[in-house]
């Protein structure tokens, strides 16, 4: 069934701390009027997460300022060899000071600790990351790429939880053009033509527990711009759903979705091939899983199990007046189960 409750422009909280409204837009149309939170500073969750790759190569950076922990991470994904370097440092009590941006339009974000150094640079939705890891895997790690907008339509979503004054307003912004390199040690990489990315944007109050699924794909492929944004898990849906499709400067909306996991021995099994559909039969896609990025942290009040896959996407979409033909492209799909 589609979920089409289209937002309208204004604030995404009342003078009570609770949405004013609750569905999708493909621009960020509300305001993040942070000073109407009427939660903890403790409970107030906000990232920036960029993903950027071709298929060589991928990197995952990210800043995090969740109120009692903040995180500074980076991912480095070497796809023909299947291995993952990873780096990250949390730290304490950050309560707002990385000063995240309400909106991801405009404003930089930087962080800085030992042995990282992360800055998120946004020129009116140009956006440079300058990263710099002293220490990953034994080797010294730096990104330094700019991020150009191929649409002027993202996935833009306001989710409420059965809880008061607890939500989630989240900005996918798909099929970003990548320009640029990375160093890790003696290896200068720079990434070549088919190189995209995506920004995770999020702002919210959360529940203590959650589960969410989220697939993205960014490329081009026979011509067109082709990415999605693809997900359920947590909190009210029946408003709207995230499932979005991009082509060239089409957005085509889609209902719920089904990430269909492979079991073995009555436990999933993350890297034999999915299948992905909605519940109209209008997507239908084939993931074939090349490499895990699997974390499980259990840390007294705090624990997490993600399995972030990364793979090659075949199938077709359907929308009103064409079908989308997807062939060997490559993206990721994750199941996370987080207690935060």
């Amino acid at each position: 069934m589609r979920k089409n409750n289209l937002l309208s422009p204004g604030n995404l909280l009342d003078k009570n701390g609770n949405l004013t409204e609750c569905g999708y837009s493909t621009s960020l149309v509300k305001n993040f009027n942070r000073e109407n939170l009427k939660t903890s500073k403790l409970k107030l969750k906000q990232w920036d997460y960029y993903y950027l790759g071709d298929e060589n190569f991928g990197v995952a950076v990210t800043i995090d300022d969740n109120g009692y922990m903040g995180l500074t991470s980076v991912s480095l994904l070497d796809f023909k060899n299947k291995i993952i370097y990873e780096a990250s440092k949390m730290f304490a009590f950050p309560l707002g000071k990385v000063n995240m941006p309400v909106t991801s339009e405009t404003g930089d974000v930087s962080y800085k600790q030992k042995g990282f150094d992360f800055n998120f640079y946004n020129n009116n939705g140009s956006r440079h990351l300058v990263c710099k890891v002293d220490n990953l895997k034994g080797k010294e790690f730096s990104l330094d790429v700019h991020l150009e907008k191929t649409t002027p339509h993202s996935m833009v979503i306001v989710t409420p939880f059965l809880k008061r004054r607890h939500f989630y307003y989240n900005q996918k912004i798909n099929n970003l053009k990548v320009s640029g390199h990375f160093c890790f040690g003696d290896l200068k990489y720079d990434f070549n033509q088919t190189a995209y990315g995506v920004l995770d944007w999020g702002r919210g109050v959360w529940t203590y527990s959650n589960t969410w699924y989220w697939s993205s794909l960014n490329g081009f492929e026979n011509g067109h711009h082709i990415g999605f944004n693809l997900g359920y898990g947590f909190g009210d849906t029946s408003n709207a759903s995230e499932n979005i499709v991009f082509y060239d400067q089409e957005v085509c909306k889609f209902g719920d979705i089904v990430f269909d996991i492979p079991k073995e021995n009555n436990k999933l099994n993350f890297i034999k091939p999915w299948k992905i559909y909605d519940d109209e039969g209008l997507i239908n896609l084939n993931f074939y899983p090349i490499i895990d990025r699997h974390a499980k942290i259990n840390a007294l009040i705090l624990g997490q199990d993600s399995h972030q896959v990364f793979g090659y996407f075949n199938g077709e979409i359907k929308t009103k007046d064409k079908i989308i033909k997807i062939n060997h492209l490559l993206g990721f799909a994750e199941k996370v189960k987080n207690r935060w």
